[in-house]
């Protein structure tokens, strides 16, 4: 094998933003992340919306009403068909 091409890994330290941490090796010293096995829908079972970034918020504010509308047809009627 060929020297000093691998990377250098150290203990880290892996921090959810629903306080759940984990510790593994990789090449960086802390990570910080937004959602994890602890907190995950996928894995708790739970239904819930993460809106982390307020993107619907940024979305309805960019974009108006978020609320879908319809147009009204006129209706036919048997003497103008």
């Amino acid at each position: 094998m060929k020297a000093d091409i691998h990377p250098v890994y150290v203990d880290t330290t892996v921090t959810c933003a629903c306080g759940a941490v984990y510790h593994t090796r990789s090449t960086v010293k802390e990570m910080k992340i937004g959602i994890c096995a602890a907190c995950h829908p996928h894995f708790t079972g739970e239904q819930r919306f993460v809106d982390t970034a307020g993107r619907v918020d940024k979305f309805a504010k960019r974009f108006g009403a978020t609320v879908a509308r319809r147009t009204v047809k006129p209706k036919l009627t048997a003497a103008g068909a």
